[in-house]
């Protein structure tokens, strides 16, 4: 790979941006030894992109909307695109019109965010030609007659019901969705107004066990039946999970089977086309980081990335990511916990992070499965915001079943 190339395929980490890659990408071990980076180096895994989002597109019994939030790059959603996904859940302004500058009208936006500013419903609506919208209240529901001023055969309302606490990694079940009655009147209220009418729920991120669909799905029913109207939708939402080390992750096929099983067997939602809100699942693996040792004491590493960086899953939520040393070593592998680069305490990920027992300063590390909310949630914190990104051959470090094994 020459050194011009190379210029291209490492790019300072902006939002918003595209930059063209190689055609042929390097191994992210070779650009680490040619390159010897001294802040952390994102690296990007378009190939398993496209793969991921295939096998999802192709196995999933109805629509996938990406849930931009995870990673909004360019290049991800480029390569998500070439994988086959034409359907996007955005929660901004922002990403609605990034969505739209890229892919233009072929790209079917979704709304997904259940209260909206009135300027961003009528952005959504007049700039951007957005008609599909998620609700949990009435009041929301007469904010966006108000802002659309739409008639009855242009608007998709969906319509977000509350479910009890799961046992997913993140729960979701607070901040959005309508209770029983409420959902049953606004469901009442949108079936004259949409053209579409449907119904979503969130079981929660990072959840494992398929059988949460299932039992969200015959909520949703029960719901759709005391309703007593034509359900067009049912959104499964997000929370299909991706490996990290300390977790047992099902087949991905095995939720796609339980969800369909249990559509197929809801009395007032058979009819209904099926979509979902992967986010984590289609780009968790395409995304590593590969960060400097700074310093060691003892059983703890400091490294120049943390949880004011990429790293905030590994903070107060304790994921435990796969991680390996960039260099040979015959040493055993021992525990170590990582503090970040800036001179807050709270910078700190207790893993544990199994690496070689003759780690020290000036090693580098990657940390994998960091494709979702690695570099989309980075801050300016302390002053730690520069990092660059790279396109790479490579494989996932730990491969998910039936997503890019």
């Amino acid at each position: 790979m020459t050194k011009s190339l190379l210029r291209i395929a490492v790019s300072p980490l902006r939002r918003g941006r595209e930059i063209p890659a190689p055609a042929a990408l390097p191994a992210l071990d070779d650009i680490v030894a040619r390159e010897r980076p001294q802040e952390p180096l994102h690296a990007l895994r378009p190939r398993t992109l496209q793969l991921t989002a295939r096998r999802f597109v192709e196995g999933f019994p109805g629509d996938t909307l990406y849930a931009v939030k995870c990673n909004a790059d360019p290049r991800v959603l480029r390569a998500l695109w070439e994988g086959g996904v034409r359907h996007f859940d955005c929660a901004s302004p922002a990403e609605i019109a990034l969505v739209r500058s890229m892919f233009g009208r072929e790209a079917a936006i979704h709304y997904m965010h259940p209260v909206r500013a009135r300027t961003a419903i009528r952005e959504a609506y007049a700039r951007h030609a957005v008609r599909d919208f998620v609700l949990d209240s009435v009041a929301e529901l007469d904010k966006l007659l108000d802002e659309t001023r739409a008639k009855p055969d242009e608007l998709a309302l969906v319509v977000r019901i509350a479910l009890p606490k799961g046992a997913a990694r993140y729960d979701l079940s607070g901040k959005f969705g309508a209770g029983f009655d409420e959902a049953v009147a606004l469901l009442r209220r949108c079936r004259p107004l949409a053209a579409t009418l449907g119904i979503s729920f969130h079981v929660g991120s990072q959840c494992l066990d398929p059988q949460a669909y299932a039992r969200a799905i015959a909520l949703a029913d029960t719901v759709a039946g005391a309703a007593g109207v034509v359900i067009d939708v049912l959104d499964v939402g997000g929370g299909f999970p991706v490996a990290y080390p300390d977790t047992d992750v099902p087949p991905l096929g095995a939720f796609f089977a339980a969800i369909a099983a249990a559509h197929a067997g809801a009395a007032h939602l058979a009819q209904a086309r099926l979509w979902a809100e992967p986010g984590r699942a289609l780009v968790a693996g395409a995304g590593s980081v590969v960060v400097q040792v700074q310093a060691r004491r003892g059983n703890a590493l400091y490294i120049n990335d943390g949880v004011y960086g990429s790293l905030s899953d590994a903070g107060v939520p304790a994921f435990r990511f796969p991680v390996r040393a960039l260099r040979a070593s015959a040493e055993p592998l021992r525990d170590f916990a990582f503090f970040g680069p800036t001179c807050d305490s709270a910078d700190r990920m207790v893993g544990p992070f199994a690496l070689p027992d003759d780690i020290g300063e000036g090693d580098w590390i990657e940390i994998g499965q960091l494709g979702a909310y690695g570099a989309a949630l980075r801050t300016a914190f302390n002053g730690f915001d520069r990092a660059h990104l790279v396109e790479v051959a490579d494989r996932p470090l730990l491969l998910t079943p039936g997503l890019d094994d």
